[in-house]
């Protein structure tokens, strides 16, 4: 089998959105993965399912796996012809032991790509609001590590030298000995005063962040709620932290939510919420699916020129009836002159991405406003209405007695979550959630059944919940949850900048 190649992929400090587009690209095509712990869930989900995955993770005091060993998988897998991505948060090059593989897959043979990244000592130090350089104050950097001793003789770091240093140091792997530096550096003329700061999990949603003098960081009586692995930053651009601090400005900075839609709805929402600062888990309520039997829904299509109006009441339910159409051979041209009615602007933008434009879309986004809306339109009509396989008959209902005909056909099916991932029962069950969105009556349920499951008869006094409608609120509070937020809108934004007000009034 002929020899496969190595890309050492820096997948930057945290956040997914620093990560290249060539990086994003060889992670999409490989064949497999080796990464470690810092590297962020979104990006190992660009991992193609058919590849291997080898979790190689290693932190300070507790390593899954020898250096040496990850060079030897690094060269096996690509020695039998695999293409081998190895992800590494921050950059492979700056403390990451990059160079170490390349080497050993140099001497192996192996032909091997580097794909730069973000450095944590750039991209995280920014997300926290601290420049290493600016003209004023700082015209150099040094990035320097932290893991030796420094009052060992074998130590490769010359502190004496640092010490003297005018420009902006960045400590990586140097928390478990910040007292000890912070004293050396003093001893040799460092100016106790000089500004400092702490950096843990920079560009992740729940950064923190700890500022002082190198004086403070000194005492070994002062306490600093930061954990390894974080970057230290010594320097006087750390003063100017006050007025570059953009991260903690975001309204939803330093806040958990929990998306409970289906997966491929809830992705479209999880970059919103993360550009707003919150951390985002996905743990859907219910899952949206594919019909087992189709022969009513066929039936439905292959007579589809003979309705005057087609319905649509979610953006899923045009998804899968096109889907379907496609399926038995039949295009847009098989609606004739149909007219089309969405129940809101996320499922009129879903008809749109299909080349056609909703002649209705109600003024509120309700299946009641629908009806009004349609009433006197489909008198005489033949409605074809396209739904999930549960849900209120409010559209049925109303509009048999004025149309000549109304068909309600299931296009998708709609079923309960039956349990969510470990990780999603630990966040709430360690209190960990700030916001929970219901976006529909079937999800604010069965949520409230599965919250129930895991923290029995525990209610949260941290988490809010967010409803997208009355018709959802209510639902809710039947189920035991109380809203504390209802959307204006009955959309997703809606529901979204109803959050987004009540955080930024302070509450």
């Amino acid at each position: 089998m002929p020899a496969g190649q190595v890309f050492l992929v820096g997948a930057g400090p945290g956040d997914p959105g620093l990560v290249t587009r060539l990086a994003e690209q060889a992670i999409r095509g490989a064949e497999t993965a080796v990464y470690d712990h810092l590297v962020h869930p979104r990006i190992l989900g660009w991992i193609p399912a058919h590849a291997r995955r080898i979790y190689v993770g290693k932190r300070r005091g507790h390593q899954e796996m020898p250096q040496a060993e990850i060079n030897r998988i690094l060269c096996r897998e690509a020695a039998e012809g695999r293409k081998v991505v190895r992800i590494k948060g921050g950059d492979p090059y700056v403390f990451g032991r990059g160079a170490e593989e390349a080497e050993a897959l140099a001497d192996a043979g192996i032909p091997f790509r580097v794909i730069p990244g973000v450095t944590a000592g750039i991209g995280a130090l920014a997300y926290a609001g601290l420049a290493v350089t600016h003209r004023d104050f700082a015209s150099e950097v040094a990035f320097v590590t932290g893991h030796d001793d420094p009052d060992s003789p074998d130590c490769r770091i010359d502190w004496s030298w640092y010490a003297r240093f005018r420009g902006t140091i960045v400590i990586y792997m140097g928390m478990t000995r910040k007292t000890r530096i912070a004293q050396v550096l003093m001893e040799h003329g460092m100016n106790p005063a000089m500004p400092v700061a702490l950096v843990e999990r920079g560009s992740w949603p729940d950064q923190k962040v700890e500022a002082g003098t190198l004086k403070d960081l000194a005492d070994p009586d002062r306490p600093w709620p930061i954990r390894p692995p974080g970057l230290i930053m010594i320097g006087e651009t750390v003063a100017m932290r006050p007025k570059l601090d953009w991260w903690s400005q975001l309204p939803m900075s330093g806040r958990t939510v929990l998306l409970t839609r289906p997966e491929d709805d809830a992705a479209k929402s999880e970059a919103v919420f993360e550009e707003l600062g919150a951390e985002v888990l996905i743990a859907p309520a219910i899952r949206v699916g594919r019909l087992d039997e189709t022969l009513e829904l066929d039936g439905a299509l292959r007579q589809i020129a003979g309705y005057d109006w087609i319905v649509w009441t979610s953006a899923n339910g045009v998804r899968f009836f096109f889907e379907r159409l496609f399926e038995l051979g039949m295009d847009m041209r098989a609606l004739g002159d149909a007219r089309l009615a969405a129940i809101g602007p996320a499922t009129a933008r879903a008809l749109r991405d299909h080349g056609l434009n909703a002649d209705l879309v109600p003024g509120s986004y309700r299946s009641e406003d629908l009806a009004d809306a349609l009433a006197d339109r489909v008198a005489g009509k033949r409605v074809l209405l396209a739904r999930a396989d549960r849900g209120r008959n409010v559209l049925q209902d109303r509009l048999t007695p004025v149309a000549a005909n109304v068909r309600q056909v299931t296009v998708y099916t709609n079923a309960d979550i039956e349990k969510w991932p470990a990780e999603i029962e630990m966040a709430l069950r360690d209190d960990r959630v700030d916001w929970v969105t219901l976006t529909s009556s079937a999800i604010a349920r069965r949520f409230a059944a599965l919250d129930r499951s895991i923290r029995s008869d525990v209610r949260s006094k941290r988490v809010k919940y967010a409803s997208i409608s009355p018709v959802t609120s209510e639902s809710a509070r039947e189920a035991g949850i109380t809203p504390t937020v209802e959307a204006r809108e009955f959309t997703m934004a809606g529901l979204v900048q109803a959050i987004v007000d009540y955080e930024r009034a302070g509450n």
